[in-house]
């Protein structure tokens, strides 16, 4: 029951969650997501006009210099091992999927700089797949609400998914809008939280 309640006020909140990043076509977005690794949407999304001006398309990016990529994404975090890794994803799309972007989980993965969070993220965004994406917004609420135990993101990921089964993509955007602007990591909104008595995590922290 409390499952079923929890999915309902988060849907309700958010209607119609989802990402923030902007983005026009799944090329977009699936650079957007690689860059979006361990970084704000907010940076990315002041990052990408210029980027995506300057490589339009998959083509463009695969014989992209590496000098001249990392220039244009040097306020993102990690930009070194960023650029390499969206010349070699672009060279990889081209050469292994004739320049679609893969639409399985297995096969985004064998991507340079995506692993399976990301593909999660590609693939219910862009193409619509019931899928729920791990991040560290997302596994802290699981966790405050009781709705997992698990160690890992790919565990809480499993949990998850056999817990709710449906609506997982709205789900998992609706949790990471809660994660950002209720139950952040550090001083969580407690008092402005409309499921409060599902927290298993409220004794730790003052009311704000």
């Amino acid at each position: 029951m409390s499952a079923s309640t929890i999915k309902a006020r988060l849907l309700t909140h958010f209607a119609n969650p989802t990402t923030e990043l902007t983005y026009q076509d799944p090329y977009q977005l699936l650079v957007a997501v690689l860059l979006s690794a361990q970084c704000t949407d907010a940076r990315v999304n002041a990052t990408t006009p210029a980027f995506f001006a300057k490589y339009p398309d998959m083509k463009s990016l695969a014989s992209a210099n590496f000098a001249e990529v990392l220039e244009c994404i040097k306020s993102i975090s990690y930009p070194n091992s960023k650029a390499k890794h969206l010349i070699k994803m672009a060279n990889q799309v081209l050469q292994n999927f004739q320049g679609q972007i893969p639409q399985t989980q297995a096969e985004l993965k064998s991507l340079a700089g995506i692993g399976q969070k990301s593909a999660n993220v590609v693939l219910s965004v862009a193409f619509g797949a019931n899928l729920l994406a791990v991040d560290t917004h997302v596994f802290r609420v699981a966790h405050r609400l009781g709705l997992s135990n698990a160690k890992s993101a790919k565990q809480t990921e499993s949990d998850l998914s056999a817990l709710f089964i449906n609506d997982l993509s709205l789900l998992h955007h609706a949790m990471i809008l809660f994660g950002r602007r209720i139950c952040k990591a550090i001083h969580p909104k407690c008092s402005a939280c409309f499921l409060q008595e599902f927290c298993v995590s409220r004794a730790n922290f003052k009311p704000r």
